[in-house]
């Protein structure tokens, strides 16, 4: 697959845009974010049911519409571009470890639900904050009536809202993926207090909470882990588009912000800056779009490497844009009024949502 996208996705990608104009502005964020949910359940219902946009990676016969990673790659960029409150990424992330799993049972029961709206996570780090096979500690043990999960759970994009929650805990086999359904008896969910308002984050404590094993007992973490890969050229791609955002932004800004009689973008300062922004959003798309291409390929092995590559990069670049996007506006950048702190925040926590640039520098090392 080549990293460009087709006339049909760039057609995808208007609609999106289009929709997240109209229902998804900057104020839109900004009363979504303080509520108690943190996102409108009216523009959640207008992705699933008026776009499809949750059925994208979800074959026809399960519910979906049956398209490719890339699709997905489009919306996750528009997304992000439009600072989205909304629980798309932990839903897509929900979605893809259920494929990964190859559980027929499991992904006929519950996939269709997704791609209808049922919001859906992924639960895998702990107290430590790693997204390694390594660090689940959560339990599970089966008896008379089924499996029964304990431990804890931490950093669960969309913990406190999702009605189906994919666990990792660890048998006697090993590493296992189980179904939970979000309102189950023993399950405490906590909303954590995140620098990023637009997306939520909880800690979820399992006291003997019953689940459904998905997949082999023991094989769990092979599917959590090409769906975490999957989920991570996902982020980078939504890195991509809201790096491109503040560095239009800024370069709006310096076009018609006059200092000594003249735009402050006509000041060699200001050029270099948003030259060295638009070099590293352009790379940062390159390498987002590269990993888009290997997600969409079955080699597990190019995947690790380049969604790692494109991980680093992308949100490294993120953070700079949207630091000197605020540099550029000065005073009013630093200002709650202005939405630059929205990016930066954003930009921000997802440096570090699924391993920051130095963890997977180190994995790239280790590839290599």
């Amino acid at each position: 697959m080549s990293v460009s996208f087709s006339e049909e996705r760039e057609q995808l990608r208007g609609v999106v845009r289009e929709f997240l104009a109209d229902n998804a502005d900057e104020q839109a964020v900004r009363r979504s974010m303080v509520t108690a949910t943190g996102w409108d359940p009216a523009v959640w219902r207008g992705l699933a049911e008026d776009l499809g946009i949750l059925g994208l990676g979800i074959p026809e016969e399960l519910g979906g519409v049956g398209y490719g990673f890339a699709e997905i790659g489009v919306v996750c960029e528009e997304a992000g571009a439009a600072l989205l409150c909304a629980p798309y990424l932990a839903t897509v992330a929900a979605a893809q470890t259920l494929l990964a799993a190859g559980d027929d049972a499991a992904s006929a029961d519950l996939l269709p639900q997704i791609a209808a709206g049922t919001v859906a996570t992924l639960a895998v780090t702990e107290s430590d904050g790693r997204w390694e096979e390594s660090s689940v500690r959560a339990t599970a043990e089966r008896g008379a009536d089924g499996w029964r999960l304990s431990g804890q759970k931490m950093f669960v994009l969309d913990g406190t809202t999702a009605e189906i929650i994919l666990v990792a805990a660890r048998t006697a086999a090993g590493v296992s993926l189980f179904a939970v359904d979000g309102a189950a008896e023993g399950l405490r969910r906590t909303q954590l207090a995140t620098l990023d308002q637009t997306r939520r984050q909880a800690r979820l404590d399992l006291a003997g909470v019953p689940g459904r094993l998905v997949g082999e007992d023991g094989a769990g973490w092979a599917a959590v882990g090409r769906a975490l890969r999957l989920a991570i050229v996902a982020l980078a791609t939504e890195q991509v588009g809201g790096a491109n955002r503040v560095l239009n932004m800024a370069v709006e800004y310096a076009r018609t912000r006059m200092q000594f009689g003249r735009p402050i973008g006509s000041f060699q300062a200001i050029k270099h800056k948003c030259a060295d922004v638009l070099v590293e959003v352009e790379s940062a798309r390159s390498a987002a779009y590269a990993a888009i291409a290997a997600a969409e390929r079955p080699d597990d092995q190019e995947l690790a490497l380049v969604s790692s590559l494109a991980k680093a990069y992308c949100s490294d670049a993120y953070v700079h844009a949207a630091a000197e996007n605020i540099q550029i506006h000065g005073g009013i950048g630093f200002t709650w009024e202005h939405p630059a702190h929205l990016y930066f925040k954003r930009a921000k926590s997802s440096r570090t949502l699924f391993g920051d640039p130095v963890h997977h520098r180190e994995l790239l090392a280790q590839l290599l």
